[in-house]
C-alpha cells in the first residue's frame, strides 16, 4: 500500500508538472502560481502527503449551523501537534485527527461526520444489547442466550424471514437519512402522519418528540455542542467495546461479562496473556 501511494503521489507531481509547461506555452505564470509549485515539490520531497482542492462548491449550512467557534487553546488528541486546516475544532468531538487526509474535501468531511454518527449511535445500541443482558443473566435476572450465540437460536420464524423483514425496515429508515443528508430537511413531515413534524434543523440531529423527547437539542451552540461532544465520545468508546467483545468471543469462546468475573476471581491468571498461551 505504501509503495501504491507513493506511486499515486509521484504521478500526481508528473501530471503537476506537465500542466504547469502546458499552460506556460500559452499564458504569463505568475509568481504566485510558481511558489505554489515549488511549494507543492518541498512537500513531496519532505514525505508530507499531497492533497489536491477541488472548486469551492456550497456546502449546505443546515449541516453545521450549530457549531460553536472552537476555543484557541482546544484540546488535541496529541498535544502539540498542528491539525489539519480543514478540521478547525468547530465539529463535535474534533480533537484534530486525520492522518489519512480524508476529510481535506468538504464534501467527504462531510459525509464522515455522518458516516461516523450513525456509526457511533449503532455501537452504542450494540455495547448495551451485548453487555446488559449478558449480566443480567449472569446476575439470574434474565435467561438469555449470549449475544454470540444469539443467531444459533431459533425464534418464531426462520432466519431468512427475519433478514428480509429487516432488511425492509432498516432500509427504509436509511434511505429517508440518505434522503436528508442529500436535501436537508425534505424528509421533516411524516408521509403517513402529516402532523408528526421534526424539530431538527441539522443533518443527523433530526429532533422532534421521537428523537429528542427531554428537549435536549435545544440551548445555546455551546451547550449543544457539548452535548454532541459526548455523544461521539461515548460513540467512539462503544465501536471499541464492541470490537473487544468479538475479540473475547473469538479467543476465549465465552462473552465480556464471564470474562469479566473470572479475571475477578483469579485476576493472577484469567488475564488476556491466557488467551493466547497454550492449552
Amino acid at each position: 500500500m505504501a509503495s501504491a501511494c507513493a506511486s499515486s503521489a509521484v504521478a500526481a507531481v508528473a501530471v503537476s508538472a506537465s500542466r504547469h509547461v502546458f499552460f506556460s506555452a500559452l499564458l504569463p505564470i505568475s509568481q504566485k502560481s510558481g511558489n505554489s509549485l515549488a511549494a507543492t515539490k518541498a512537500s513531496f520531497l519532505a514525505g508530507k502527503s499531497l492533497r489536491h482542492r477541488k472548486l469551492a462548491t456550497p456546502v449546505v449550512a443546515r449541516a453545521f449551523s450549530v457549531n460553536a467557534e472552537a476555543a484557541p487553546d482546544r484540546p488535541l488528541w496529541f498535544p502539540g501537534s498542528t491539525p489539519p486546516e480543514w478540521l478547525d475544532g468547530s465539529l463535535p468531538g474534533d480533537f484534530g485527527f486525520d492522518p489519512l487526509g480524508l476529510g481535506s474535501d468538504p464534501d467527504s468531511l462531510r459525509w464522515n461526520q455522518q458516516a461516523e454518527l450513525v456509526h457511533c449511535r449503532w455501537a452504542m445500541l450494540g455495547a448495551a444489547g451485548i453487555f446488559i443482558p449478558e449480566f443480567l443473566t449472569k446476575i439470574g435476572i434474565l435467561n438469555t442466550p449470549s449475544w454470540y450465540t444469539a443467531g444459533e437460536q431459533e425464534y418464531f420464524t426462520d432466519k431468512t424471514t427475519l433478514f428480509v423483514v429487516e432488511l425492509f425496515f432498516i432500509g427504509w429508515a436509511e434511505g429517508r437519512r440518505w434522503a436528508d443528508i442529500i436535501k436537508p430537511g425534505c424528509v421533516n413531515q411524516d408521509p403517513i402522519f402529516p402532523n408528526n413534524k421534526l424539530t431538527g434543523t441539522d443533518v443527523g440531529y433530526p429532533g422532534g418528540l421521537w428523537f429528542d423527547p427531554l428537549g435536549w437539542g435545544s440551548g445555546s451552540p455551546e451547550k449543544i455542542k457539548e452535548l454532541r461532544t459526548k455523544e461521539i465520545k461515548n460513540g467512539r468508546l462503544a465501536m471499541l467495546a464492541v470490537m473487544g467483545a468479538w475479540f473475547q468471543a473469538n479467543y476465549t469462546g465465552t462473552g465480556p461479562i464471564d470474562n469479566l468475573f473470572a479475571h475477578l476471581a483469579d485476576p493472577g491468571h484469567a488475564t488476556i496473556f491466557a488467551a493466547f498461551s497454550p492449552k
